[in-house]
């Protein structure tokens, strides 16, 4: 699933570029006519239509497959509900095609840790502390109560944010670049977007040890002033970490500050836990190719857009 989008294009990526592997890899989309898809076909995949609302398009999808990246995108609809309903769609096709393992693209339900009584962290959208994770989190049962034989992949910030979502350095009035995140002293666990795709090549190579288990990857634990020497190290110029309170960043005023602002408190609130579950050294079993957060930015830097110096403008 997802296979043009961020995670599952990584995994097929991965299996295109490993054409002496166990895999071949069957793209499942929408819109097998998009230049994404259209790729794909050329490199050698079999793009098949599919509909993740509709059970017999998946059971279509899904006959004869040895495994299935299972995924679901919540900017898409902004609904845990819906991806709840799609996560048991796709472990009912799963449990009815026999497959053999399912990676279940998932994160923590932090109602786990936080009562919705608790206003710590406020309530969002009426019984959610963080939509885009709880409704996933939720979602691994549809899996277990079928006995799918799956993997469940906890994945971390993806540092493609820096490039598409504008958190990267923000140049001050006085010139400086100032790198805000609401994390305190507290560390990030990230990780490039096509490295969650090649851990998830690892994990369905390795079979069944990994049947059962929930798997968190990362490239990195860093600081906000970590990530920010980074940044200083691989762009030439010094860059500022300004630690934003939580409740400054969760009325900036933005769309989405609020499931942000909470993405943050709870990375922050939980740190042990959540850095903990997502292990740099399992990753990079996986993937014996992990970037650090550095390498990724020598790789990137031209991506991420930074206001130029004024006397280089």
């Amino acid at each position: 699933m997802g296979a043009t989008g961020a995670q599952g294009g990584g995994l097929a990526r991965a299996i295109l570029n490993n054409p002496d592997g166990p895999f071949q890899l069957r793209a499942l989309t929408r819109k097998t006519g998009s230049d994404k898809a259209t790729e794909l076909a050329r490199l050698g995949a079999e793009v098949v239509e599919t509909d993740i609302d509709d059970l017999r398009s998946l059971n279509r999808a899904f006959e004869g497959a040895h495994g299935a990246f299972c995924i679901t995108n919540f900017g898409e609809y902004y609904s845990p509900e819906r991806e709840l309903a799609q996560a048991a769609q796709m472990a009912e096709a799963a449990k009815e095609a026999g497959l053999s393992h399912v990676i279940w693209s998932t994160l923590e339900d932090t109602r786990k840790f936080v009562a919705l009584s608790d206003d710590r962290l406020p309530t969002l959208m009426g019984k959610y502390k963080l939509p885009q994770a709880d409704g996933k989190g939720e979602a691994d049962r549809e899996f277990i109560v079928r006995e799918v034989p799956t993997t469940f992949l906890l994945t971390s910030f993806y540092w493609e944010n820096f490039i598409h979502h504008g958190l990267g350095p923000k140049r001050g009035p006085d010139g400086v670049l100032n790198l805000a995140i609401p994390m305190g002293n507290r560390k990030l666990p990230g990780i490039a977007v096509e490295d969650i795709g090649k851990c998830a090549y690892g994990i369905f190579e390795r079979g069944s040890e990994y049947i059962g288990k929930t798997v968190g990857v990362a490239g990195g634990h860093l600081t906000g002033e970590e990530m920010a020497a980074a940044f200083a190290t691989v762009g030439g110029e010094d860059v500022r970490y300004s630690a934003v309170p939580i409740e400054a960043y969760r009325n900036a005023g933005f769309p989405g500050a609020d499931i942000m602002a909470n993405t943050f408190q709870f990375q922050h609130d939980f740190n042990e836990h959540y850095c903990a579950a997502r292990s740099i050294g399992e990753s990079r079993a996986l993937n014996p190719a992990l970037l650090s957060f550095e390498r990724w930015l020598a790789l990137n830097k031209k991506r991420i857009p930074i206001e130029p110096r004024q006397a280089d403008a």
